[in-house]
């Protein structure tokens, strides 16, 4: 039995009918845009709002649902009575039909817009339905792959990425009925809520991280933070990093193989840039005599730093839970002594003193680095283990919060993305 191509793989319960066909021509009248660059705008006052295709690149979800402040005024008078017949109204979809990547092509439906009149503005294609569709429909389904993969081969351009409108006029939409759309809208729209939800509770925590970083760590040339837990006076006093570490190791210089189930390989690609967390979704074994490498497998308390490239500086803290693991050539260990505590030694390499050390050390006529060496020379502050103990304990429990949303952000992205790849024909 041939499968059939014109019902999405799921849909909501109550829904048979199968879905529409029709060009997008024939379903959209498009409306004019201006040509107004950013140095023709005023973001402060002015007659009208203005949409630019860098809007509908980055700030832009799949729909503008609320008012948006951060619009740009247009101030010249004469630019509203041209544009009279095109000022945009809720429903309206505008396409930006430039990026530097395939991104072009891609849309909002606006639900909701500021209170002044709003005008799509360059490297816009803005469209009006010729007839009513669901809310929140059009946004998620025109920027969703089973419309966007139709735009691919239509694009033109090599540095710079464009979809032309009558492109866009030649491409389907597929669509099933008014009260199916609404349905599938509500629902993507209500995952999107979450997402900008748990995404502001992220960006919170972060700010909350860096405030503390900068306040529970003594500025330059002091000698005692801003903020500190009762009970703790004293000054803090400097040491060189490889004065509190018993060693510093360069990694095992073996090529990556199948993971066989226990031995995890650890390599500068495989700790996360914000969270420093080993990443375990594509888990690798040394291709080496195991047998003959233990010195490179990690143990509670030691530290890792990036030693070249791009990621130089980045660091990672061993914790048990991560299992049997040995680190790669490419990074250098600090096994932290008994003096310090590591927690704390690894929430100091997060800190701004820790990253300008390192912006300035790792400069090199060739791609940046930082040796076992110049690592020891780093000089960090430190008060007494026990309060070491308490910051990097503190520190430590606000990460496990920032991670925590991060991996329910990630859960409902990736709901969205496998909802939208079966909701859409």
């Amino acid at each position: 039995m041939a499968k059939k191509t014109n019902v999405p793989e799921i849909r909501f319960d109550g829904f048979t009918n199968p879905w529409e066909q029709r060009k997008l021509g024939d379903c959209f009248e498009f409306l004019k845009n201006n040509t107004l660059s950013r140095a023709d705008l005023n973001g402060e006052n002015g007659i009208a709002r203005n949409v630019h295709y860098g809007d509908i690149l980055i700030k832009f979800g799949d729909c503008l649902d609320g008012e948006r402040s951060d619009l740009p005024f247009i101030t010249d008078d004469t630019v509203l009575p041209k544009f009279a017949g095109s000022i945009l109204r809720e429903g309206d979809v505008i396409f930006a039909d430039t990026a530097e990547d395939e991104a072009a092509g891609k849309c909002v439906e606006l639900r909701k817009l500021p209170k002044e009149p709003t005008i799509s503005g360059l490297h816009t294609i803005p469209a009006r339905p010729r007839f009513p569709f669901g809310a929140g429909y059009l946004g998620h389904y025109l920027n969703s792959d089973a419309y966007h993969r139709q735009l691919l081969p239509l694009m033109q351009g090599i540095k710079v990425i464009s979809v032309s409108k009558a492109a866009l006029q030649d491409t389907q939409v597929r669509f099933p009925s008014l009260s199916e759309q609404s349905t599938i809208g509500a629902t993507l729209s209500g995952i999107d809520n979450l997402i900008t939800l748990h995404q502001r509770k992220y960006d919170k925590l972060c700010a909350v991280k860096k405030s503390m970083l900068d306040k529970m760590f003594p500025k330059p040339g002091e000698t005692k933070p801003e903020i500190r837990f009762d009970g703790f006076t004293d000054p803090w006093e400097q040491r060189k990093l490889g004065s509190i570490a018993a060693s510093f190791d360069y990694g095992l210089n073996a090529a990556a193989t199948e993971y066989d189930g226990q031995n995890k390989y650890l390599r500068i690609t495989d700790i996360d840039d914000t969270t420093h967390e080993f990443l375990k979704s594509d888990l690798t074994t040394p291709l080496a005599d195991l047998a003959m490498s233990a010195d490179y497998l990690l143990e509670e308390g030691d530290l890792l730093f990036a030693r070249t490239g791009a990621s130089v500086g980045k660091t990672y803290l061993y914790r048990q839970y991560d299992g049997t693991v040995y680190f790669a050539g490419f990074l250098i260990r600090a096994r932290i002594g008994e003096s310090a505590d590591p927690e704390f030694v690894y929430q100091a390499t997060l800190t701004d003193a820790y990253k300008k050390y390192v912006a300035i050390t790792s400069q090199r006529s060739g791609q940046p680095g930082v040796n076992a060496q110049e690592y020891a020379d780093y000089q960090l502050m430190l008060p007494s283990r026990t309060e070491q103990q308490q910051i990097g304990m503190t520190l430590r429990s606000l990460d496990n919060f920032i991670t925590l949303h991060q991996r329910k952000l990630n859960l409902l992205r990736n709901t969205k993305k496998s909802l939208l790849d079966k909701m859409f024909v």
